[in-house]
């Protein structure tokens, strides 16, 4: 367990310009409150936690180790289930399935941390006495369903809910395949969460109120997003994250747990499942340094602040350049059929589309680039372009895409998956096994504003961020180190020539993951060693920039 001590945030606090230091940062220190009281009473975080306005926070780190059962049912299933398609249509299966996000969505690691909660709930003080509450934050919108599904199964799921931005539409699922994934969503809705004639709305509305004034009736709310800004609740003390967050969405998710509620309970805990001890540290970190200066609009804070206009319209420049290069050889008009004959081949060569395959993937990167650098871009189209330029990019953003719809439905590439999930479901949910879960470091002797701010850790991540892009060519190449393999991944997936095999690619996924646990471990177990070591005041303890390379590569990637 690591004690944070923190604030409650509220939703015009604006946290993300002071981590992601493309935005530029306006923040008075004063702002960080949610209450004027607050505002006038206390400065920092653990200023407010010791004029108890609020409770401190307790960290803890946990896993779920994963394993694959049978390497040649996985493939034989792949193979049966995608019979009939081509190598690229086969290689976007692969490429929509065999992630980490949908690694980490199989069912028995979920019922590990089902498992987990409920035992939670029965042993631990406030959550075994019918006070205390508890959010778990999901992934997605089937992920919450999911999990409330499986809640269902144990005696423990009358006494949980869930609030997403699920609205079932009975017109809108009548189009979509049996068992695909915005099936089960609606089935979840309809059969398991709404009762008859009652709106999403109602629902909400009722278990929000079960969850503050009845906590013996309502112990546990799955989200996604929803409510994890503004909304108090004081019974609530356990926060479960599942679900990459950073910056201030990830600050004031935390913070729903550190509202006072009687004495019996002390604290607000936080039980980690993503990895996220780094960003907590950062944004503890960059409200509680002298050496940021986050006040005020003024262009001297001494944040290296990027221009995102600048760079996003060098980015869009870039890849529209690189897109023209690709289509130069393509013949004059240069009109769709001109493009289907570059990138398909001659329709009378039956190898032609074999050995045009690699140009024509090339093509669809290129595109998707251009078309991603322009949506980051659109909205500040007209302070980086003349009106003749940005209605010319909008024309070509057009083209390219229409172009690339008619190559891929020409050459048999265009593939709608969502036929297909009920069965990479059954293979990611039937053939990857999870073991009990582990807690990760042991932090339990000091609080978090002890251990960064009064051994002085948090200045020198201050400095850090200050000096964003100035990294040691030491940190470079191990930040390069670290990231190769899943880049090298990422690239693959969309070769159809690469991971033929299922099976090979979702074991890469589960080793690179156990890799990353790894790391992250050894991280907490060096941050305990050096914060000891600096709370023993020893002359020789100055803070490594190994220790803060973990946030480096974070942000990085």
């Amino acid at each position: 367990m690591i004690l944070i001590q923190t604030v409650t945030q509220t939703t015009d606090c604006r946290l993300t310009a002071a981590v992601d230091t493309r935005v530029k940062p306006s923040l008075g220190k004063a702002s960080a409150y949610s209450d004027r009281r607050i505002c006038e009473k206390c400065g920092k975080f653990h200023e407010a936690v010791k004029d108890k306005v609020i409770l401190d926070l307790k960290y803890e780190a946990r896993t779920v180790p994963q394993r694959l059962t049978s390497q040649q049912e996985i493939d034989d299933w792949f193979e049966q289930a995608t019979r009939g398609l081509n190598n690229f249509q086969q290689a976007v299966v692969r490429k929509s399935w065999a992630t980490m996000e949908k690694l980490m969505s199989s069912c028995d690691r979920k019922n590990r941390i089902v498992g987990s909660i409920i035992h939670d709930f029965r042993v631990l003080p406030r959550l075994n006495s019918d006070r205390g509450t508890a959010i778990l934050v999901a992934a997605s919108i089937y992920d919450a369903c999911h999990y409330y599904r499986l809640f269902q199964n144990t005696p423990f799921g009358d006494y949980c809910g869930i609030v997403t931005s699920y609205q079932p539409n009975h017109n809108q699922i009548s189009r979509e395949p049996a068992n695909s994934d915005e099936r089960y969503k609606y089935d979840t809705y309809t059969r398991f969460v709404l009762s008859p004639n009652q709106t999403t709305k109602q629902y909400e509305t009722e278990i929000k109120r079960r969850f503050k004034d009845e906590p013996a009736n309502c112990k546990l709310l799955i989200v996604v997003s929803k409510l994890l800004t503004g909304f108090d609740a004081p019974s609530c003390t356990y926060i479960y994250l599942d679900n990459k967050m950073k910056d201030h969405t990830l600050f004031q998710a935390i913070c729903r747990t550190n509202r006072l509620d009687g004495d019996d309970k002390d604290y607000g805990y936080i039980v980690d499942y993503k990895e996220l001890f780094g960003e907590v540290q950062n944004s503890i970190a960059v409200y509680n340094s002298d050496d940021l200066d986050l006040e005020g609009d003024s262009d001297d804070n001494n944040i290296t602040i990027k221009d995102c206009v600048e760079e996003g319209k060098t980015k869009l420049d870039n890849a529209h350049e690189a897109l023209r290069y690709l289509c130069e050889p393509v013949a004059q008009p240069k009109e769709i059929e001109q493009y289907l004959h570059y990138f398909c081949g001659d329709v009378n060569d039956p190898n032609s589309l074999t050995t045009t395959e690699p140009l024509r993937i090339t093509f669809y990167q290129a595109v998707a680039t251009f078309v991603r650098a322009y949506a980051a871009m659109a909205r500040y189209l007209e302070d980086a372009y003349s009106d003749a330029e940005s209605a010319n990019i909008q024309q070509e953003v057009r083209f390219y895409t229409d172009t690339r719809s008619a190559i891929k439905q020409h050459s048999g590439e265009e593939l709608d998956i969502k036929p297909y999930e009920s069965d990479m479901r059954h293979l990611i949910n039937t053939y990857i096994q999870a073991d009990s879960q582990e807690t990760l470091g042991n932090l339990s002797s000091l609080s978090l504003t002890e251990a960064i701010i009064e051994t002085g850790i948090h200045d020198v991540i201050a400095q850090r961020l200050n000096r964003q892009g100035n990294l040691s060519q030491n940190a470079i190449a191990e930040a390069i180190i670290n990231n190769v393999r899943r880049t090298i991944i990422r690239d693959q997936l969309t070769d159809p020539k690469f991971y033929e095999e299922m099976s090979t690619l979702l074991n890469d996924l589960i080793q690179q993951k156990r890799n990353d646990t790894k790391s992250y471990e050894l991280f907490l177990n060096n941050a305990e060693a050096l914060i000891n070591r600096l709370g023993r005041q020893q002359s020789d303890a100055n803070i490594p920039v190994d220790f803060l390379l973990h946030y480096t590569v974070k942000q990085k990637q």
